[in-house]
C-alpha cells in the first residue's frame, strides 16, 4: 500500500510539475510578445519614407535611411550620445556609492530607528517627480547650477535611490556573516570590511543596482527637458523634442532618432544579463 501510494504522490508531482513549466513557458512567451512588438514596429516604421501613410505592421515600399543619415549628419546624435554618458555615468557612480555605504550599515547593523530609514527610503517610490518640480527647481536656482550638467547629475544622484537600495541591502543580507567575523578577527573596521570583504562579494547586486539607474538616468526626460535650456548640453531624450514643431513632425527622422537612442540601453542590459540574474536570485553567495 505504502509503495502504491508513493507512486501515485509521484505521478500528481510530475504532472505538477509539468503544468507548471507549461504556464511559466507560456507567460514567458507572452512577456517576449508584448517586450519585442513595440521595438519591431518602431524599428519597421524607422524604414519608411512616411510612416503614418503605412502605419502599423505594414513592410516598407523600400527601405529609406535618411532619417538615420539625418541624425547623424544634422543632428549630431553623438555630442548629446556624449551629454547622456558623461551625466549617466557620473551620477550612477555618486548615487551607487552613497547607497551601497548605507544600505550595508541598515543590513548588517542593529541601531534605533532602522525601520523608520527603511520606510523612508520605500516611501520615496511613490512621490512623483512632478511633487518635487517647485523643490528642486528652486534648490537647482539657489545653487546657481540652472542649465548646467550639473543640476542633472545631483537630481540623478538622488533619484532611484529606493530601488538600489533595496537591490543591494538584500544582496548584503545574503552573504554569511562568517565572513565579516573573520576580517574583524584580521582586525578591520567596518569600513575596511566593506571595501575588502562585503563589496566585492556583493559586485553583482552593485552591478545590477548600477545598469538600472544607469537606464532610469539615460531615458529619463522630464528633469532634462526643465533644467536644460542651451541645445548644446540637451542630452538625448530631450532632443527627441526637436523632432514635432507646433505645425508638422518629422516622424521619419523621429522614429530613426529611437532606434538610435534605445540601442545603447539594449546593449549594457545584454552584457551585464548575467549580474541581473545572479543578484536578483539572490543566490551567487557560497557559505
Amino acid at each position: 500500500m505504502r509503495k502504491n501510494g508513493q507512486k501515485v504522490l509521484k505521478n500528481r508531482m510530475k504532472k505538477d510539475s509539468k503544468a507548471t513549466r507549461i504556464v511559466t513557458v507560456i507567460c514567458l512567451c507572452w512577456a517576449a510578445f508584448v517586450a519585442l512588438v513595440p521595438l519591431v514596429w518602431l524599428l519597421l516604421s524607422s524604414f519608411k519614407k512616411d510612416p503614418m501613410a503605412r502605419p502599423g505592421f505594414m513592410l516598407p515600399e523600400s527601405i529609406y535611411l535618411e532619417g538615420y543619415i539625418s541624425t547623424f549628419r544634422d543632428l549630431h546624435v553623438m555630442r548629446y550620445f556624449g551629454n547622456s554618458l558623461l551625466i549617466s555615468f557620473v551620477s550612477v557612480v555618486i548615487s551607487i556609492v552613497m547607497i551601497s555605504m548605507s544600505a550595508y550599515v541598515v543590513a548588517r547593523l542593529d541601531f534605533k530607528g532602522k525601520k523608520l530609514v527603511n520606510v523612508m527610503l520605500y516611501s520615496t517610490m511613490f512621490i512623483p517627480a512632478t511633487a518635487l518640480t517647485y523643490p528642486v527647481y528652486n534648490l537647482v536656482n539657489k545653487l546657481h547650477l540652472y542649465d548646467t550638467r550639473g543640476a542633472l547629475i545631483l537630481i540623478y544622484s538622488c533619484s532611484g535611490l529606493a530601488v538600489s537600495f533595496f537591490v543591494i541591502k538584500n544582496y548584503y543580507m545574503n552573504i554569511p556573516k562568517e565572513m565579516e567575523d573573520a576580517a574583524r578577527i584580521d582586525g578591520c573596521g567596518y569600513v575596511k570590511t566593506w571595501q575588502k570583504v562585503i563589496f566585492p562579494m556583493a559586485r553583482p547586486g552593485i552591478m545590477t543596482a548600477g545598469v538600472l539607474a544607469f537606464l532610469n538616468n539615460w531615458n529619463e526626460y522630464y528633469w532634462a527637458s526643465l533644467v536644460l535650456i542651451d541645445r548644446e548640453k540637451l542630452t538625448v531624450p530631450a532632443l527627441l523634442s526637436t523632432f514635432t514643431t507646433s505645425f508638422r513632425t518629422n516622424y521619419n527622422g523621429l522614429f530613426s532618432a529611437m532606434v538610435v537612442i534605445i540601442l545603447p540601453p539594449v546593449i549594457l542590459y545584454c552584457v551585464f544579463s548575467k549580474f541581473f540574474v545572479e543578484a536578483l536570485s539572490g543566490g551567487a553567495v557560497k557559505g
